[in-house]
């Protein structure tokens, strides 16, 4: 309990949050939970992509993260070119205002160190930069909590996740692959501890008894384009996915398998819209889920899971549906390993429907095992998440106090 006399810690969660990204959205939901579980006189609010949505949809408050609010269009006139390099200004002032009305901040999971997808240095990777430098200036412990990160190439990119992640009072990762790549990049890891993805930690719903008869699949897709150092052939690498998947899912039909396409962010809508226009089957439909429980629930509802987005596998594994992943960075390859399912990834750079449908109906075929896999490996998350959290009060609330009452004492 918080002492009467003392006002509550302050906690500021930090990232692209309500921005469309289901799995973001996610990690942020398991954070609240524990805030609200564990300290429920914390007072809570967010500096983030969608200030709107999160403030309907969680309740708390939220501002903009960025003051120019064409940040992630295209800038090609002289006006907006000016108006982003006088917003990155801005963002720096108030970034580091933010920080500063706060005990602690979190940035709840999400793949904020890596660039597994087109990303420039100057968007998000500037903007956690900043988080972590004002956090070091003003004594505000910044906590990158269950992220994700890979090995950079870009030199701009690659120096900005760097210090981004040696800026920050607390470190975790939500695999192995994460840690060792901030390892191979230059910062010390010898402290920083590997916990199963945060949306582990959210509420599970009731999976679907199988009917006996080959039932429903979901297909989970992507606007994926290929990652950061493929930009001169993204178009290639779309439409050799997009074709090799309604490759697929055409296949599922001619055998009377009924489809529910899923997505896991705004911009994999048109992907869904294509393959509804290229198969053109009342067997095919599209899901309208607007969080991971929403996705957990068709999921669960399913006989077997294809999935190329990070946390549509999630989605299907949590809920002890067994899994393909179409696999587009090795942090979809580690949690298919660490749920007992490695052999069943297809690389979604190079979809072949025919070698797809194989691996789709070898996993059929040990359906029962493989749900009795996943079982276990979700107890197991759920006791390291516990672990997570309990680690997380220990490294941040201590120093909030001690935070604070140096605050009080200015």
């Amino acid at each position: 309990m918080t002492p009467a006399n003392r006002a509550p810690v302050r906690v500021g969660v930090f990232g692209l949050l309500g921005s469309g990204n289901l799995g973001n959205d996610g990690s942020l939901e398991a954070v609240l939970g524990y805030l609200r579980a564990e300290h429920p006189d914390a007072v809570v609010d967010a500096l983030c992509g969608g200030p709107e949505v999160v403030t309907s949809r969680y309740g708390i408050p939220a501002t903009r993260l960025h003051w120019y609010r064409g940040e992630y269009r295209t800038a090609s006139r002289a006006g907006a070119i000016a108006g982003k390099g006088l917003g990155k200004l801005v963002d720096a002032v108030r970034t580091a205002a933010w920080v500063r009305r706060h005990d602690v901040v979190i940035v709840p999971g999400m793949g904020v160190l890596e660039a597994t997808l087109p990303l420039r240095p100057w968007g998000f990777p500037y903007s956690l930069f900043l988080l972590c430098a004002s956090g070091r200036l003003f004594g505000t412990r910044v906590a990158l909590v269950g992220v994700g990160a890979a090995r950079i190439g870009n030199r701009p990119t690659r120096a900005l996740v760097r210090w981004s992640a040696r800026l920050a009072g607390y470190r975790s990762y939500r695999d192995a692959l994460s840690r060792d790549a901030m390892r191979a990049m230059g910062v010390d890891t010898a402290r920083d501890k590997v916990y199963p993805d945060l949306a582990f930690a959210l509420p599970t719903p009731p999976a679907s008894a199988p009917s006996g008869s080959p039932g429903p699949v979901c297909v989970g897709v992507m606007d994926f384009h290929g990652g950061n150092d493929d930009r001169a052939r993204a178009e290639e690498i779309h439409r050799r996915y997009l074709d090799g998947t309604t490759r697929f899912v055409r296949a599922l039909v001619e055998d009377g398998r009924p489809v529910r396409l899923l997505t896991g962010d705004e911009c994999d809508r048109p992907v869904v819209t294509a393959i509804l226009d290229a198969v053109d089957s009342p067997l095919v439909t599209a899901a309208e889920a607007a969080s991971l429980a929403d996705l957990m629930k068709e999921t669960a509802a399913a006989d077997t899971v294809v999935a190329t987005r990070y946390h549509n596998l999630v989605c299907a594994l949590k809920v002890g549906t067994p899994t393909l992943a179409l696999s587009y960075a090795a942090k979809s390859d580690a949690l298919m390993d660490r749920m007992g399912l490695a052999a069943y990834c297809h690389p979604a750079r190079e979809v072949d429907a025919g070698q797809l449908m194989e691996q789709f109906r070898a996993l059929e075929k040990r359906s029962a095992e493989l749900r009795r896999t996943l079982t276990e490996r979700n107890l197991t998350a759920a006791r390291q998440l516990e672990d997570q959290f309990t680690a997380l009060t220990a490294a941040l609330f201590p120093a909030a106090d001690h935070a604070h009452a140096l605050r009080e004492a200015r």
